[in-house]
């Protein structure tokens, strides 16, 4: 039996659906996300229906995207509607009297009708605003910002963070808030930026608070193309696409729960098509729908590089993973299995060790640090196991994570201690709870054998955590369980179990600090944000502290 994170939606009714076979609906052209389609109906053709939107800064450039409706009948995954060219502009200002390029191309029915424009040859660390045009019809202007220059002596970075955004549990206000503080150079999305399940499968504590599109679970191109446009026509989401550029990567959800290179828990072969087939489309719609540049094609993992402050090492931990261990079958120690697979690895051991930077960030979609379980009562324990995907007695353990293939992370924390390489800090998703850890070689004897690397987490912007498993008031479970699992994991310095929202990383040469941010009510579009928690992590210590206040 494999493990499986199943992020508690697959009681026995989703369990009973994963026997039926959903040929006609994963066969089916879809039917448009009702606000887009009625938007498309209403509007004069072509329409920017799902915003704009920038990613992956280098110096001398950006990578800019939008999708363009050409007429009401080319929704999302519908392979309709003519070629239509599509112009870009880039200014120094939001009146684009400044302009510094500009260009076109074409958006085809091939490409779903989204387009890309790899800009180069602007100025770095350096405010740039862009728009759209196609048919006499503008898209919105939005801001992005290119990265500092190589060579550069930067002295301050900001970055939003964010994880699992799962539509049907929330609204995004997350991303409102982030984008609302308008000091942003980048923001950083560590994974599950869509979710693939079917309407009612994963809500807010089993509620829907709002529908997802298409209704059912994505498992085709068009499925595929269709959910991310249903995401791109949020509000929230839209507007932090349009202040600032972002920098993600996928984890699972993207393609389906707990991927992995051979399949996933979330995928019926035969039934839902071959693995090969749907990972193929997940992927396909995730870079035609994402401003990502892929590095190594068909992945995400590539490095980009913020002066001599920043490099960021960017992983793809689904792509080439050994499948997650079994219960009790002794195999998370087994060095033939592995997360990264092995040129990813040594790509990012090499980049790691050759950096001259005095920040190496690792973007990284599951928890590096371990995290044993034992000690937990088993009113605390069950409901944990069942975020985590975990067996309810025993394995003490989330195989999903790093702990579940610890030669890659045993070789990966020795190279940084062999090599002395400091100052590597591991930004991470996927867990749906907040984090502060440091990274300890041997977390048997932490503190008396060192910290090669320090991690923090982020919570989900929506997704359900441990009090919405339970149904008890929030910070309930948290005021219960963190403590115990503090005096079992001696490197973690603080854990909230129970909140949504996201962290804003701050970067000077001294240190970097993560403050995390929390949202008061997940499922309210006006929800309002405030500070919970800072910790830092000082140059040269490989070790996380708490300070007391917000950058």
């Amino acid at each position: 039996m494999t493990s499986r994170r199943s992020h508690f939606h697959l009681n026995s009714s989703a369990l009973s659906r994963r026997s039926v076979v959903k040929a006609a609906a994963a066969g089916a052209v879809l039917a448009a996300p009702p606000t887009a389609a009625g938007a498309a109906s209403a509007a004069e053709a072509p329409a920017f229906l799902h915003g704009v939107a920038s990613g992956d800064p280098l110096p001398d450039g950006v990578l800019l995207w939008t999708r363009v409706t050409p007429t009401a009948a080319a929704i999302p995954g519908s392979g309709l509607g003519p070629d239509v060219e599509v112009g870009w502009t880039v200014a120094l200002d939001k009146a684009f009297t400044n302009i510094v390029a500009k260009g076109s191309t074409t958006a085809t029915a091939a490409s779903d009708h989204t387009v890309k424009a790899d800009v180069r040859g602007l100025a770095p660390a350096t405010d740039h605003w862009f728009r759209f045009s196609a048919g006499g019809t503008e898209s919105p202007a939005a801001r992005t910002r290119t990265a500092p220059a190589a060579d550069a002596a930067t002295t301050g970075l900001r970055f939003g963070v964010v994880s699992c955004a799962n539509w049907e549990g929330g609204y995004f206000a997350a991303y409102r808030h982030l984008a609302a503080r308008g000091d942003l150079d980048a923001w950083l999305h560590l994974g599950d930026y869509i979710y693939e399940y079917g309407t009612g499968e994963y809500g807010a504590r089993d509620k829907v608070v709002r529908p997802h599109a298409p209704s059912h679970e994505i498992v085709t191109l068009a499925d595929y193309r269709a959910r991310h446009a249903r995401y791109k026509t949020d509000p929230d989401l839209q507007a932090l696409h349009a202040v600032a550029p972002v920098v993600a990567i996928w984890d699972d959800h993207e393609i389906a729960n707990d991927a992995w290179s051979g399949g996933a828990e979330n995928h019926t072969e035969d039934a839902e098509g071959t693995w090969a087939a749907r990972q193929s489309a997940a992927k396909r719609a995730y870079f035609e729908w994402m401003p990502v540049r892929p590095a190594v094609a068909g992945t995400t993992y590539r490095r980009l590089r913020f002066g001599k402050l920043v490099d960021l090492s960017l992983l793809d931990l689904r792509s080439f993973r050994s499948q997650q261990a079994g219960i009790g079958d002794g195999q998370v120690d087994n060095p033939d299995r592995t997360l990264t697979g092995r040129a990813q690895l040594d790509w990012l051991k090499a980049g790691l060790k050759s950096s001259d930077t005095i920040w190496r960030l690792v973007g990284n979609s599951v928890m590096v640090a371990p995290f044993a379980l034992g000690n937990l009562t088993a009113d605390l324990f069950e409901p944990l196991a069942e975020l985590l995907g975990l067996p309810k007695e025993g394995l003490a353990l989330n195989p999903d994570q790093w702990d579940g293939y610890t030669d890659d992370r045993r070789e990966l924390l020795a190279h940084l201690r062999g090599n002395a390489i400091r100052n590597t800090v591991f930004l991470t998703g996927d867990i749906h709870m907040a984090w502060a850890n440091d990274v300890p070689v041997n977390a048997g004897t932490y503190p008396l054998s060192p910290s090669a690397a320090t991690e923090f987490v982020v919570t989900s912007v929506t997704s359900d955590n441990l009090d919405d498993i339970v149904k008890v008031p929030e910070g309930t479970v948290s005021a219960l369980a963190s403590p115990l699992i503090r005096a079992a994991n001696r490197h973690v310095h603080w854990v909230d179990t129970d909140r949504h929202g996201y962290g804003v990383l701050d970067i000077t040469a001294a240190r970097a600090q993560m403050d995390f941010y929390v949202l008061s009510d997940r499922t309210k579009a006006d929800a309002t944000s405030s500070w919970a928690r800072s910790y830092r992590t000082r140059s040269g210590t490989q070790k996380v502290e708490r300070t007391y206040d917000p950058v």
